[in-house]
């Protein structure tokens, strides 16, 4: 069985552009995410998400994976750094030059060509998921709530430059701010160059002098604090959704935005209401003789106690619609309705005049209950009325 690529594991096309790919991931990591999915292999699919966005998202990594299959990553890992070539007397075929062995070992080991970001650019700081559990009625008609939560924040000290007031980080010598160190490596198939995240700036091309490094963050820019966030829940969400709160996430970096806060909702379930999206269903049980001679009976609802007619005749499990007395419609007007079930109940004991009455009804019917059995008194009536 072929190995599930990365495009289907994320559920986009092979020419999705970063958009699709961006809220395929999102959508996805909210769902399988280890602190909300406690199915078996959730977490291993959520490992299998964050694998295949972390390529996809990379349009280098991408344009290695859609030209090989893999990642330079990949290749290192598993084949050993292409060794196993040897005595084969490659080196001597012409295999040097443009287009040859040293073009694709160049492009799986970041040979240069491409494009490299920017380190110092703004970037956009990690989304963050929150699940709130909701009550049954506050899902229903919604309600305004304060959270609680940890995320990193810009430090209020050095405004996320993580210098001292007054001081300010210089170029890193070491990789001339690029973020990255390359390094060449000849060998009997050509050159192999490789590219590694500079030591000294740890990739952010700028570096920071200890005595200058802002004291309250530490040269980090970011802050790790308590959140208190007031949230609206809309009237109408349902348990698994989400909503998206912008810019509510973790800090920035380099002046770039905050991400954002996917709060996925929870709700326990009712005692008394099933729910399917904007339907309510409920039962309601009622006697044989409310049944056959009609009723007009009370039946609950989300929006309060209602009554309902019951008409002459109603058989068991007969449904009734109750319009407007489901649950709002999310982001929409109006709502959704409640089928109420009818239960016909039968009573397990009988009193005397309740015998009496059933098997008076039963006689008017033309029935003979052969099930029914006769008291003393009513054998000894019988055997009086035969004899005379």
């Amino acid at each position: 069985m072929a190995e599930e690529s990365y495009y289907d594991i994320l559920g986009v096309s092979k020419d999705a552009s970063d958009s699709d790919i961006n809220h395929a991931y999102r959508r996805l990591a909210a769902k399988y995410h280890p602190d909300v999915n406690h199915e078996p292999g959730a977490e291993e699919k959520f490992k299998k998400i964050n694998e295949a966005y972390e390529v996809l998202h990379d349009k280098n990594k991408r344009a290695q994976y859609d030209q090989f299959g893999t990642t330079a990553d990949q290749a290192g890992a598993g084949q050993g750094g292409f060794g196993g070539f040897g005595g084969q007397g490659f080196g001597g075929q012409g295999f040097g030059g443009a287009g040859g062995f040293d073009d694709i070992f160049s492009q799986f080991f970041g040979g240069g060509r491409a494009r490299q970001q920017d380190p110092t650019a703004p970037r956009p700081g990690r989304d963050l998921q929150y699940a709130m559990t909701l009550d049954f009625m506050d899902a229903v008609f919604g309600k305004t709530t304060t959270i609680k939560y940890d995320r990193d924040e810009q430090c209020k000290t050095c405004h996320g430059t993580g210098a001292k007031p007054g001081k300010s980080a210089s170029t890193c010598q070491r990789c001339g701010g690029r973020g990255f160190i390359v390094t060449v490596r000849q060998t009997p198939l050509g050159n192999i160059q490789s590219q590694t995240t500079c030591p000294e700036c740890n990739g952010t091309g700028q570096v920071i002098k200890p005595e200058d490094r802002c004291t309250t963050c530490h040269g980090s820019g970011h802050v790790h604090e308590r959140h208190e966030l007031e949230v609206k829940v809309p009237a109408g969400v349902d348990d698994g959704q989400q909503m998206r709160l912008q810019g509510q996430g973790d800090a920035g970096e380099n002046g770039g935005p905050a991400g954002d806060l996917y709060i996925v909702f929870r709700v326990t379930p009712s005692r008394e209401f099933r729910r399917d999206g904007s339907t309510i269903n409920v039962d309601r049980d009622i006697s044989f003789a409310q049944a056959a001679l009609g009723d007009e009976v009370q039946v609950k609802t989300v929006h309060g106690d209602v009554s309902l007619k019951i008409p002459a005749g109603t058989q068991s499990e007969t449904n009734f619609r109750l319009r407007g007395k489901g649950v709002p419609h999310l982001n929409g007007k109006g709502n959704g309705d409640e089928f109420v079930t009818i239960h016909v109940k039968t009573p397990k004991s009988l009193n005397k005049r309740q015998k009496e009455a059933m098997m008076a009804f039963a006689a008017a019917s033309g029935e003979e209950v052969k099930g029914v059995k006769k008291s003393v008194l009513d054998k000894l009536k019988d055997a009086f009325e035969d004899h005379n």
